[in-house]
């Protein structure tokens, strides 16, 4: 992926820079970007481990009538998958390249519109009580959803908003409308609330991150114990919890994905997919 780059960059063949205000420009920088995705996808499928596992044919069509038709919308991509799948890591990498590329993105977690269960950690005395006592942590019944439909509508149309924040903690509190979240060019939203019903027909790009269960079964379990001071037994039980959770609240939506990214993939070569995309969106005569 490091050559395509730098064989872009040295290419003296470059188209001029669109008239992306005319709808004959934005069609040129479909046509464009159509023709690069193609090529992403053929170097990918040569990769020792490739990124992509799926992508839907409809995908790349949907996308370029998209910026032909509605310029002025925010692009909003959603990043959805199983716990423990990769989510958070991804996004992780996106932010340092975001950093070192000065990419007009924001990046939001679906985590901060977890309802507020305070009274309820209150009664029960901690969150795993109030989980053991049947409180289904991960139901779309569980979320904000309206305050998240209306967030996400507001930086489609390009207005900063002040999203919620769910204190990890274990108290269960939200304080609402405590961060501030610009409404960049790009917006990535990650969680599995992106893909609920309320919400997921806002997003323009629909990604799923899927990873092998055993390989996220380890990835939880280090995680509870080393970062959230779990002891082990407890960690074990709230993956039981949060596997059947995926079946049944996460996994439907696999389907209505545009791209299936696989988990496991190397960081350094998906930087080096975002760099070419950065590159080729941005390099013209």
């Amino acid at each position: 992926m490091q050559g395509l780059i730098e064989k872009e960059l040295s290419s003296k063949d470059k188209i001029l820079k669109p008239d992306f205000n005319s709808k004959t420009g934005r069609e040129l920088l479909a046509f464009y970007l159509q023709t690069k995705f193609k090529q992403i996808l053929a170097f990918d499928k040569k990769y020792p481990m490739p990124i992509f596992r799926e992508v839907n044919p409809d995908f790349i069509n949907k996308f370029s009538k998209r910026l032909i038709n509605n310029p002025e919308k925010r692009f909003l991509i959603s990043i959805t998958g199983e716990s423990a799948a990769g989510k958070s890591t991804i996004c992780r990498e996106i932010s340092k390249v975001i950093e070192q590329l000065s990419m007009p993105v924001t990046i939001l977690s679906t985590d901060n519109y977890f309802n507020d269960i305070s009274q309820l950690i209150a009664k029960y005395g901690t969150f795993d009580k109030l989980r053991d006592s049947g409180y289904d942590v991960d139901a779309p019944t569980s979320f904000q959803l309206d305050v998240l439909k209306s967030d996400l509508q507001d930086l489609a149309d390009g207005l900063d908003i002040k999203c919620p924040m769910y204190l990890p903690n274990g108290t269960g509190i939200s304080m609402p409308q405590a961060i501030e979240v610009k409404s960049s060019k790009i917006i990535i939203v990650e969680g599995t609330a992106t893909m609920y019903e309320d919400v997921k027909d806002i997003f323009d790009v629909k990604i799923y991150v899927e990873t092998d269960d055993e390989i996220r079964k380890k990835w939880f379990v280090t995680r509870a114990v080393e970062e959230r001071n779990q002891d082990i037994q407890n960690a074990l039980k709230h993956w039981d919890y949060i596997a059947v959770a995926g079946e049944k609240y996460v996994k439907p939506y696999r389907r209505e994905s545009d791209i299936i990214i696989n988990g496991k993939a190397d960081l350094k070569y998906f930087a080096q997919i975002l760099e070419y995309i950065h590159t080729i969106t941005n390099n013209f005569q």
